[in-house]
């Protein structure tokens, strides 16, 4: 059986580290994946990065070289810096506010009880709503006059007509979005912590503020730079409830970089502009990215 078992594994590691010659199969097997890839990321970002140095048509196709003129042309523009501030607003209040509500609602669910799975449910169903019915549904709670939201507080705000508030509505509907998935990691996290180790601290005394700062936090410090990574890319990415909810408005308040690209490319016709400001996205989700890694070494993996 001995014999069996290791003859079995010589012809495994034949398999990975063939003596003679490559073996090809892993590299077929990821061609499929290649392709996609290929099409519809790699295909798609340097055809960004060609078109935003010309001027394009009315069916986005290159007409002109024109080098940097695009840039110098939006990037000082008061309409690109608004949409800038407001995407940076936006980004810091969803951020947070989920981190800071799905904290709560995991730090909550963390023990098992009796009837705890039906928090746990409703806590998550955010998630299996996609956004653009979610986004109607919250249309109907923030109507001014017949809204259930002015109904039960006894008010008339203009909840999406107000300037001064529309980006706050808007994000307090991609915040209830996007808390479904946020709380199942950390919950995860936080109900990986071994028993032991709450048990131990539970004897010398400490409290449960004092167990989830350096118990609980600690362990699950993986779970929670995940689900700040991901929050600050979803919030930067959010369009839909913008396009449904508000359309950009009232007053261009709520016209946030990733709305004006789309603003710009499928209404305007301005493809090169619109390219433009997806290279300008990027570059901020990638710098905001890279600032987050610099923190990684506080992770306990």
């Amino acid at each position: 059986m001995f014999q069996t078992e290791r003859r079995r594994r010589e012809n495994l590691v034949e398999n990975i580290h063939p003596k003679h010659g490559i073996v090809w199969t892993p590299y077929i097997m990821l061609i499929p994946t290649l392709v996609l890839l290929g099409v519809f990321t790699f295909f798609p970002f340097i055809k960004t990065i060609v078109l935003s140095f010309f001027l394009t048509n009315a069916q986005g196709k290159a007409v002109k070289f024109v080098g940097f003129q695009n840039f110098i042309r939006i990037l000082p523009s008061k309409s690109f810096l608004n949409s800038l501030w407001l995407t940076i607003k936006f980004a810091l209040v969803v951020g947070v506010g989920t981190f800071v509500i799905s904290m709560f609602l995991s730090l909550l669910c963390t023990n098992i009880v009796r009837g705890s799975r039906v928090y746990e449910v409703m806590y998550t169903i955010p998630m299996a709503i996609a956004s653009a019915p979610a986004s109607i549904i919250w249309f109907f709670i923030l109507t001014p006059g017949t809204g259930v939201l002015n109904s039960l507080l006894h008010t008339k705000i203009l909840w999406l007509s107000n300037p001064k508030i529309a980006i706050y509505t808007i994000a307090m509907v991609t915040i209830w979005a996007s808390i479904g998935v946020s709380v199942i990691f950390l919950m995860t996290g936080f109900r990986n912590v071994p028993a032991e180790l709450q048990e131990s601290a539970i004897i010398d005394g400490a409290t449960k503020l004092q167990r989830i700062k350096h118990i609980l936090i600690p362990v699950a410090s993986p779970q929670i730079f995940f689900v700040i990574f991901l929050n600050i890319v979803n919030s930067f990415r959010a369009f839909a409830q913008i396009r449904l909810l508000t359309n950009g408005g009232p007053m261009d308040s709520t016209s946030t970089l990733i709305y004006s690209l789309y603003n710009m490319a499928f209404h305007d016709n301005r493809f090169e502009s619109a390219c433009v400001l997806s290279l300008v996205l990027f570059l901020i989700i990638f710098l905001v990215t890279r600032i987050q890694f610099l923190f990684e070494h506080k992770v306990n993996y």
